[in-house]
């Protein structure tokens, strides 16, 4: 199954995004990409790879490309701007499989905007399924971006991270409230170099209950 390349109308203008619609599909995947500043897009590795894994499961997918990259419209927010995007994203996926349920994938600066975006659906009554965050940016996150408190949340953090302090990650993680798990993976990188299939291997069976 190959994905479809799709243009979404988004808040400054045209989103390129690559859609899969998987056959009987049990829900779909939201897959938020790493910073764009730093050369993020939504073909990186590691989104890819959660891509597969979603469809693997049996989810219909969606990536994106934030505002700024490739040829998405727009200008570099690095802030609510992408969160705004990701929340057009979202409702075009939800337009066209109204009654399935959405799972939200972030990847780095991605794990902020899955997770404020996460909040923001929640506040306008979408039950999620799961949000994972992986390698997440953590620090971007501000009191104004509220978490969403009713789904699961599965944060996944290297333990060698050489972009996202992974004593961040668990620092924020044992001062959240809410119920979550985290996943720390040992002897691995930021980008999982040699570690996407333990990658997969973490999320598989989170996304087949």
């Amino acid at each position: 199954m190959r994905e479809t390349p799709v243009v979404i109308a988004g808040p400054v203008g045209q989103l390129e995004a690559l859609y899969l619609q998987v056959p009987d599909a049990r829900g779909m995947a939201l897959i938020c990409h790493p910073n764009p500043v730093q050369g993020g897009t939504m073909l990186n590795k590691v989104v890819s790879t959660l891509q597969r894994t979603a469809r693997d499961a049996g989810l219909t997918t969606l990536r994106f490309n934030y505002r700024g990259v490739g040829a998405s419209e727009g200008s570099h927010d690095m802030g609510s701007g992408e969160v705004d995007d990701a929340q057009a994203a979202a409702q075009w996926l939800q337009a066209q499989h109204p009654k399935l349920p959405l799972t939200l994938f972030g990847f780095s600066f991605g794990g902020f905007v899955a997770a404020s975006l996460g909040g923001r659906l929640e506040g306008q009554g979408t039950q999620l399924k799961h949000l994972f965050m992986v390698a997440p940016a953590v620090t971007r996150l501000r009191d104004s971006d509220l978490l969403p408190q009713n789904c699961p949340l599965t944060l996944i953090q290297p333990e060698t991270d050489e972009v996202i302090d992974p004593q961040a990650v668990y620092d924020w993680s044992d001062a959240l409230v809410r119920p979550h798990e985290l996943l720390k993976v040992a002897e691995c990188g930021h980008f999982f170099h040699g570690k996407l299939t333990d990658l997969k291997d973490l999320l598989l069976p989170r996304l087949s209950n």
